[in-house]
């Protein structure tokens, strides 16, 4: 079978450059062996994230030359929040600049002192909203998440049911404002959650009278693998999986800059009234008026003509499998990656690739620093450094240390994927040579975004 060929055509492009070894070398050390603080113009591939990263489409352009930039009551306002009601099936829906501002209005609103947030596995700006609020997070995900050579779960971002329920009983159920299920699973790999999963879930919170608030930051993604992977759903629009989905929910938070296909943006949709009229009233105080949130007349434009887009079958198709092209590659070679690749991204294992680097020295930070040394391609940790520290300042130490490969939509072709997974495939045929790290500057909240290092 002949590979799937990018479904759109290239009408723009924009340069790139690759550096010498001895600059990159150089660059890396003045960031501080953080891959965050690279400058863009010194990256050649740049798989840091997928957040905003995104090759917007014609017809969103578009959209940009009908931007209503009125402060109050845009149109472009009330055809994002159409958009979202028809398509996710919520009443109420506020704007946001991104998703972690629809975290931080869900937790002030709905988290007291001393509650707890089940979800399945952690992120990491949505723990330090919660935790900010005054909540402690609860990993309820299946134990099979956290291990990334299992290969044979097609839904390892499902919640385990017992685990849920016994923190329940535990705790109360009212002191846990609400589930928090993400939908795929980032921490994770990427991985999806099953639609008997979100049905079981919503059931079972619905006993004990709790919400279920869903991430749905790559909501998309989770529906294709819900497509290919249940068989009742073969048959089904990606726009009609997305909508039963959100039937078993009771709000969602999420940043449009991920399947969304835009730069900026997020909203906080919700059924509740009460948690609207809250939510419109802070808004005002931490993103902008309820009519864009942050948000130009023009970017919600975009947003509301992307999340259309993102409902295609052939867009999401080749999304996802472009991700599978990668991963692939690096599995054929022997290189360990968390199995079955996800919908974003490519992690690739960096406690199995640098087994001579232990936790306390960073390997996935000292990873990521490596690659883009090696090729001037830009990844990032997703490890110890992501995780953080908990209340009592003691480093919380995950079980998947990982460097993620993250793949913009739309942006990259198979010719670049080869010369990433090219550059990876040689460089851990040289892992030997690659050290940890230390601490020269430690942030005090999300570290892993400007925390600076030095080579041990």
């Amino acid at each position: 079978m002949r590979s799937l060929a990018e479904p759109y055509k290239i009408k723009m492009v924009e340069p790139i450059a690759l550096l010498s070894p001895e600059e990159r070398r150089e660059r890396i050390m003045e960031a501080g062996y953080n891959t965050f603080l690279l400058r863009s113009r010194d990256v050649y591939i740049d798989i840091l994230t997928d957040s905003g990263t995104n090759a917007m489409s014609d017809n969103q352009w578009a959209g940009l030359m009908l931007g209503d930039e009125a402060y109050a009551g845009s149109n472009n306002w009330l055809h994002l929040e159409a958009t979202v009601q028809e398509l996710f099936g919520f009443r109420y829906v506020v704007p946001t600049h991104q998703g972690r501002g629809a975290e931080n209005l869900i937790s002030k609103i709905l988290i007291k002192p001393g509650m707890y947030v089940p979800g399945n596995m952690y992120f990491t700006t949505t723990r330090a909203h919660q935790e900010m609020a005054g909540g402690s997070f609860v990993d309820v995900i299946i134990d099979e998440a956290h291990d990334s050579k299992r290969d044979d779960i097609p839904f390892k971002g499902n919640v385990d049911l017992a685990k849920y329920e016994a923190l329940i009983k535990r705790v109360g159920p009212e002191k846990i404002p609400y589930i928090c299920v993400a939908v795929t699973v980032n921490l994770a790999g990427g991985q999806p959650v099953s639609m008997a999963n979100l049905r079981d879930v919503y059931a079972l919170s619905k006993r004990y009278g709790i919400r279920v608030i869903f991430d749905a930051t790559r909501c998309v993604e989770n529906a294709y693998f819900i497509k290919v992977r249940e068989p009742e759903y073969g048959d089904a629009s990606i726009a009609a999986i997305v909508k039963e989905m959100f039937s078993y929910a009771d709000g969602c938070t999420m940043s449009g800059k991920k399947d969304g296909i835009v730069n900026m943006g997020g909203f906080l949709a919700t059924n509740e009234e009460d948690t609207y009229r809250q939510a419109t009233a802070m808004v005002v105080v931490y993103e902008g008026m309820p009519s864009y949130g942050g948000m130009n007349g023009r970017d919600m434009e975009a947003f509301a003509r992307g999340l259309r887009e993102a409902m295609s079958f052939p867009y999401i198709r080749h999304r996802v499998e472009q991700v599978g092209y990668l991963g692939q590659q690096l599995i054929d070679a022997g290189v360990p990656v968390v199995r079955p690749i996800g919908g974003h991204a490519v992690f690739v294992d960096a406690r199995e690739f640098l087994p001579h680097v232990p936790q306390g020295e960073f390997p996935a930070q000292a990873l990521a620093a490596a690659i883009y040394e090696h090729s001037g391609v830009r990844t990032m940790e997703r490890g110890i450094i992501s995780a953080g520290r908990d209340k009592e300042g003691k480093d919380y130490a995950p079980k998947l240390e990982l460097v993620r490969c993250t793949i913009p939509r739309r942006v990259y072709t198979s010719s670049h994927l080869d010369y990433v997974a090219e550059a990876i495939i040689e460089l851990h045929g040289e892992r030997d040579r690659i050290g940890g790290l230390r601490w020269v500057y430690e942030p005090p909240v999300l570290r892993f975004f400007t925390g600076r290092f030095e080579r041990l």
